[in-house]
């Protein structure tokens, strides 16, 4: 896998998971970093420098994620929240460095642009075809999904900034660290 941003350094990062601000609380990743297979990360690469021709850039918020990971998420939601995280049964797109959650932010401002929703919402406002919202927030977001789609990629059906990898199902899924990822290379 490779990171992003040593290949893209203006890529910007919020890796959530490596805070306490996310759904489950906690930190949940020892750093802030992004990894994704190299198709995935071609593909992320070549969206952010088309949205630079527009003042914009892509902003990080998870790309290749541990399968324990994927097993803790499942058993810190509610049921009803099971919609918006893997079954750990199944292993997770993210497991294979196949899926990456991101959005876009202002480069002259570094603020993100508005979106129908927050990161890792679980409501209706997080569907890709959410019709409410401002007509901005979804100017926004069907940019994203538009360029998204358009370099290799399709969108969640539950979460806008949630994408895979066309192909994903070539890859294995893996339980690796950060610091073993980076040992494969």
């Amino acid at each position: 896998m490779i990171e992003l941003i040593k290949i893209e350094p203006t890529i910007k990062l919020d890796i959530r998971y490596a805070t306490d601000d996310n759904f489950v609380g906690r930190q949940v990743y020892p750093e802030a970093r992004a990894f994704l297979q190299p198709l995935a990360a071609d593909g992320v690469i070549r969206v952010h420098r088309r949205l630079s021709e527009l003042g914009l850039g892509i902003v990080i918020f998870d790309g290749y994620r541990p399968w324990s990971v994927t097993k803790l998420f499942w058993e810190t939601v509610t049921e009803a929240e099971r919609i918006f995280v893997a079954d750990p049964a199944d292993g997770s797109n993210h497991n294979r460095g196949c899926a990456v959650d991101l959005a876009i932010y202002d480069l002259e401002t570094n603020s993100a642009v508005p979106m129908p929703s927050g990161f890792d919402e679980f409501t209706e406002r997080a569907s890709p075809n959410y019709t409410g919202g401002t007509e901005e927030e979804r100017r926004n977001r069907d940019l994203l999904r538009q360029l998204m789609e358009s370099n290799g990629f399709t969108v969640n059906a539950n979460e806008w900034w949630h994408f895979d990898l066309i192909g994903w199902q070539e890859y294995p899924i893996f339980d690796l660290s950060f610091a073993e990822v980076c040992k494969q290379k």
